[in-house]
């Protein structure tokens, strides 16, 4: 008999980083069953094969499956040999081209190593759904699209928008939904999981679990994530991904290079790290009482020990800090000189009130004494040639990358007393600007 972890303790974990459950309600209750009978639930996740590599964003599905494997629950990672010949229409707006079941075969050859980077192997339930739909009959298949009507169909967002447009379905991408939401009928899900854009095929699933007189699953959606460049999502056609192949020093630098603020939304969604202590880590970072750049190789280094293992992660750290760490202080700053007419400061009016949305940075002690100027920091970076233009300076201070004597500025205007000299820093780059 399996022994569960409190109930809200196992929610606080189920919820990170979930976009929405489905319903929450229903899981409390399973759950509470789950914990007095000693029975674990069972989690699924389905893969289609399409491509022999993963990458991270494929991983944000198979870290939730963790979770649920931490709490003691069964999860079930579904192989969908039978489903990807199909292809998957969410998002899509053109038919997906079919896959023959010698590419779908070859792309599940790589699948399992790959995840078992992250999941327990024993405690893996691997499945394919070629076991029942292999057998199927034309008779199944009939009762099957007996469940469900083309209205409901329609309603999904992508099909709707296609019909409207007289672009053409195919008959056989109305298949996968009800092929998906049978996978939870073969195998009695309790919980499915999915991303955003998967939420009709998985709620499909609830529908035809009613049909066939099972308990309805849990829906759980996880959110897409964004690739290295942080606007676009994951993917290695736009080279902003990180793929579980990468090498320990690739996997390292790559998560090395984003964001200070997408750095949080890795640790959400990518690591075991709990949402009380991220939230934590932010304030000590925002406060400056960590330098972000410390939680950064941490993160990085979680990233390569679940896919390389711990050793891997700390030989990567110690190759990347030899690399590229060295280079960002040097002995020498650059001075730059900077005429307040070129960054258009506007001098404020004695005693008057620092605007809201405005950064004070260290200034001189004569500064009371000297007259204060609003100084725009992003034509400020331009100018200083720290950022190849004031769009791009925009860019970086939303990214939290830049810093004004050592202290990361989010703001777009600063109060300064001039002449005055700050040091700025973005990304590696450091100046010292001298402001007359």
């Amino acid at each position: 008999m399996t022994s569960f972890p409190a109930i809200d303790e196992q929610l606080a974990l189920i919820r990170k980083g979930a976009v929405e459950i489905i319903r929450e309600g229903e899981l409390r209750e399973r759950l509470e069953k789950s914990r007095a009978s000693g029975k674990p639930l069972r989690v699924k996740a389905g893969f289609d094969p399409t491509a022999p590599d993963l990458h991270l964003g494929h991983t944000v599905l198979i870290h939730k499956l963790r979770h649920f494997q931490l709490l003691g629950h069964t999860v079930i990672f579904l192989i969908g040999d039978f489903t990807g010949m199909i292809g998957d229409p969410s998002g899509r707006m053109i038919t997906r081209p079919p896959l023959s079941r010698e590419q779908i075969t070859e792309n599940a050859k790589t699948y399992l190593d790959q995840v078992y980077k992250i999941l327990d192997r024993e405690k893996t339930e691997v499945r394919y759904n070629r076991e029942w739909f292999g057998k199927f009959t034309a008779d199944d298949f009939i009762r099957l699209t007996a469940k469900f009507t083309v209205s409901q169909m329609l309603e999904r967002e992508d099909f709707h928008k296609r019909f409207q447009e007289e672009k053409p379905i195919a008959m056989h991408e109305l298949l996968y939904p009800l092929a998906q939401g049978y996978d939870s009928v073969a195998l009695e899900a309790d919980v499915e999981l999915g991303g955003t854009d998967q939420k009709f095929n998985l709620l499909v699933g609830r529908e035809i679990q009613r049909a066939y007189g099972q308990a309805l699953q849990i829906v759980l959606t996880m959110p897409i994530l964004e690739g290295l460049d942080g606007v676009q999502k994951m993917s290695k056609s736009l080279n902003n991904a990180i793929g579980l192949t990468d090498s320990p020093l690739q996997m390292y630098g790559k998560v090395m290079s984003i964001s200070d603020q997408m750095m949080w939304r890795y640790y959400e969604l990518l690591t075991d790290v709990t949402m009380v202590e991220i939230g934590k880590m932010t304030e000590q970072a925002a406060a400056g009482k960590i330098n972000p750049m410390q939680y950064k190789k941490e993160l990085a280094r979680h990233i390569v020990a679940d896919a390389h293992g711990e050793a891997a992660a700390n030989k990567a750290a110690e190759d990347w800090a030899k690399q590229f760490q060295k280079r960002e202080a040097p002995e020498q700053i650059e001075t730059v000189t900077v005429d307040r007419e070129a960054i258009r400061a506007a001098r404020l009016e004695p005693n008057a009130q620092i605007p809201a949305e405005a950064y004070q940075p260290q200034i001189a002690e004569n500064s009371n004494s000297s007259p204060l100027f609003l100084v725009k920091l992003d034509r400020l970076l331009a100018e200083a040639r720290l950022a190849e233009s004031v769009s791009d300076a925009n860019r970086k201070i939303k990214q939290r990358s830049v810093q004004i004597d050592g202290k990361v500025v989010e703001q777009t205007k600063i109060v300064i007393a001039l002449p005055c000299t700050l040091t700025l820093r973005v990304g590696r780059q450091i100046k010292s600007i001298q402001i007359r």
